[in-house]
């Protein structure tokens, strides 16, 4: 792991969802499930659910910036998502499933900015962006159980992506790259 690292958070609804197509950039060298944006100190995955906490599920990751730039990370955190849907993600609603990027310099808020232009002006989306660029917080780690749960659940994984609605938006928006 270089010593240049850098830290990116996004929340893109479920995050068993979001971990796979990062940890396949190079350059991204570690990412964890968790909760952030809230209120609670050490939530637990039930009383994030329990839209109580302010907290959303996110994921967090290490990445080198030489080797993969922020940009390309916004670009694969918006091919995840739908950025026009408030309410959730998919048929995970509520509170802790909403979207959001978590900057953590001024240089990451800057670029999410832009991203957020260029999606608005260039689509594929007719609605809004409402997505938000917030501040990054406190990140608690989600319990053991939901780190990698797309290997360790391969199974169960894919029938929820599926299942969710998430992976027909995705080719229906994005194709199949």
């Amino acid at each position: 792991m270089s010593v240049d690292t850098k830290l990116a958070t996004f929340a893109g609804g479920c995050f068993w969802c979001m971990v796979g197509p990062f940890e396949q950039l190079d350059g991204v060298d570690s990412i964890v499930s968790g909760y952030t944006g809230g209120h609670t100190e050490n939530p637990t995955y039930e009383e994030v659910c329990s839209d109580t906490t302010g907290h959303v599920e996110a994921i967090q990751m290490r990445y080198d910036p030489n080797k993969v730039s922020y940009e390309e990370l916004l670009n694969t955190f918006w091919r995840q998502i739908d950025p026009t849907d408030k309410g959730g993600q998919f048929n995970d609603r509520g509170e802790s499933y909403q979207t959001a990027i978590f900057y953590h310099d001024e240089d990451q808020k800057q670029m999410a900015e832009a991203s957020i232009q260029n999606l608005e002006q260039n689509g594929p989306f007719t609605e809004p962006i409402v997505t938000p660029i917030r501040p990054a917080k406190v990140f608690y780690l989600a319990e053991e159980h939901h780190q990698d749960y797309h290997k360790k659940n391969k199974f169960h994984y894919q029938l929820y992506k599926k299942g969710s609605g998430r992976e027909g938006f995705i080719k229906q928006y994005w194709g199949e790259a």
